[in-house]
């Protein structure tokens, strides 16, 4: 009798498999846990329970310093976002709507240096640069710390959309340029609405690494200019209290909300499709 055993390779049934996937988890959730729940604490210390109390949550949403940094956060990280995701779709089509030619490879690896190089590195080629340019033309606005962050965003944002064209079978935009369409209305109508979920997933991830970023905002931005990060930065070298554990936990379940609901958005396009 033939044997019929599956001896196609899971990972899953290796041994310890399961205690080392459980214990990935501890280590990554388990300090999370920790500084949400301790943002419910009623004294001030970031380690001794002393009763259950919503006051820092109140601190936190009141304090007109916070509030202006996570607005300025979020203006610089949603248009870094957009800037970033812009360039990396115009690239990754530069990229792969193409036949292969000597060079493709290199360009490749340059779009996608900045990930390999050190962000001190990128944080003080920034500021040089920037800093000159404050002296020829006298600007210091939010404009420096949105290009920079733009600009360090652009290969986050780059891999997904690339990801996406590479898998997407070109067959409908072939079809549209027999059909007589321009290339423009053939990505518009084609090429664009199969590219989105990429899109999309080179958006939030460009926003994330953004809205998160503490090295190059340090070196780039000017007096005045704190975001969200280098706020919680400068707390910290003063003092720890429950007040950053509660603006840390309003920014995790923002980022939560966000990605449950372009991953709900995702699904139901998918369907729709």
């Amino acid at each position: 009798m033939a044997d019929h055993r599956d001896t196609s390779f899971d990972v899953r049934r290796l041994g310890g498999f399961t205690f080392i996937a459980a214990l990935t988890f501890f280590a990554l959730y388990v300090p999370i846990a920790v500084l949400v729940v301790f943002a419910f604490n009623a004294g001030e210390s970031i380690s001794d329970w002393q009763g259950l109390s919503m006051k820092w949550f109140a601190i936190a949403v009141t304090d007109a310093r916070v509030i202006d940094a996570a607005v300025r956060s979020m203006v610089i990280a949603v248009s870094a976002g957009i800037i970033a995701t812009a360039a990396a779709t115009l690239a990754a089509i530069a990229t792969t709507r193409t036949a292969p030619y000597r060079g493709l490879s290199a360009k490749y690896a340059f779009i996608n240096l900045p990930l390999m190089v050190p962000e001190i590195v990128t944080g003080v080629a920034l500021l040089i640069f920037f800093s000159r340019l404050k002296i020829w033309t006298g600007y210091s606005g939010l404009g420096y710390l949105i290009a920079a962050h733009a600009a360090f965003c652009i290969p986050f944002a780059y891999l997904p959309i690339r990801a996406r064209l590479e898998n997407m079978d070109d067959t409908l935009e072939r079809a549209a340029a027999d059909l007589y369409a321009t290339p423009l209305r053939a990505f518009r109508h084609v090429t664009l609405p199969l590219l989105w979920p990429g899109i999309i997933a080179g958006f939030m991830l460009a926003f994330v690494i953004s809205l998160d970023d503490v090295v190059i905002t340090e070196f780039v931005k000017s007096g005045g200019q704190d975001t969200l990060p280098t706020y919680m930065l400068g707390q910290i070298r003063r003092g720890t209290t429950p007040a950053l554990n509660a603006i840390s936990t309003i920014f995790l379940l923002f980022s939560v909300l966000a990605v449950t609901i372009m991953f709900l958005a995702d699904g139901k396009r998918s369907k729709d499709q």
